[in-house]
């Protein structure tokens, strides 16, 4: 059995596709098909289902895959492990992360990783769908959300806060809230994703329960970057992450924050931005080192909260 096999096989069920597993290892789609028939035929079991429209693992290749999985995860932490003389890291890291998250701030820290590691080659998956990491072969996965036991083991790089803002023009217009319940009388600007429409709460000490205000406005869009343009238009209020603004909006005033005696919320229970790993992913050097590099480029405070 060759671990190129192996490579090549895991690779076909993370992606479902040999052409895109090809593409991958810069190989023919022939030789990809041709190594998964030899490991089917050492193992004696059909590890794929194949039709011209989808590849998807048997009964047989899912229980091998998560033990194909774990025994290149532990050889490739064994080779990390070993080192470069130079201290550098090389080789393949995949990371997930929120789609505007990782646009706005994991590619930029990405950059500077190699720049600083140039032999390291990064997969950045950027989707705001939850992955399983271990089935998906992620080395690291930046998660926002209310901490839960998930079984992945990680560090935690700041509660994520949220900003309700309006531009000049529109406050001028329409009047500056003083309380959550003057929103009702606002042109609210909302986001609408997989889990419905946007609702937003508010409390004014972390002993009180969070309070739901059942805004409404001119716009609603599954598209944060199109919403946050509008307010910037002058066309109501938005309730977003502090790390989805531009600082420099604040500062040059083209947008106001509201109602900072308030906490405001998405969501009944706070929600924090964590950097995720399974556990055997963190045998590795090379998930450990990266885990910490990201943590000293987002900053503690985060970069993105300290003037906003």
């Amino acid at each position: 059995m060759q671990l190129k096999a192996l490579r090549y096989f895991l690779m076909v069920a993370s992606t479902r596709s040999f052409l895109a597993t090809a593409r991958h290892f810069r190989v023919p789609a022939s030789s990809v098909s041709r190594f998964i028939a030899a490991l089917e035929k050492d193992l004696g079991r059909q590890l794929f289902y194949r039709s011209t429209r989808a590849v998807r693992l048997t009964e047989d290749g899912e229980r091998f895959h998560q033990q194909a999985r774990e025994a290149i995860d532990l050889l490739d932490a064994a080779v990390d492990d070993l080192g470069r003389n130079d201290g550098l890291l090389s080789g393949r890291l995949r990371i997930n992360a929120p789609e505007a998250f990782g646009r706005l701030h994991v590619a930029r820290a990405i950059n500077a990783l190699q720049t600083a590691h140039p032999g390291l080659d990064v997969e950045l998956q950027l989707t705001d769908a939850y992955i399983d990491p271990v089935q998906e072969g992620v080395d690291i996965t930046v998660r926002i959300g209310p901490q839960v036991d998930s079984g992945l083991i990680g560090r935690t790089v700041a509660a994520q806060r949220q900003i309700l803002a309006a531009s000049p023009a529109y406050l001028a217009t329409h009047g500056t809230p003083q309380t959550p319940a003057d929103l009702l009388e606002h042109r609210c600007l909302l986001y609408k994703g997989q889990f419905g429409t946007q609702r937003w709460y508010f409390r004014q000490a972390l002993a009180q329960p969070f309070e739901g205000v059942n805004v409404s406005g001119p716009l609603c869009s599954n598209n944060a970057e199109v919403l946050l343009a509008a307010a910037l238009e002058g066309h109501g209020a938005v309730l977003f992450p502090s790390w989805l603004f531009n600082r420099d909006s604040f500062a040059r005033h083209e947008l106001v924050p509201l109602l900072e005696e308030w906490e405001s919320s998405v969501t009944t229970e706070v929600s924090y931005i964590q950097l995720l790993s399974p556990e055997n992913k963190l045998r590795s050097r090379k998930v450990r080192e990266v885990t910490a590099f990201l943590l000293e480029a987002f900053g503690t405070p985060p970069h993105w909260d300290a003037t906003a």
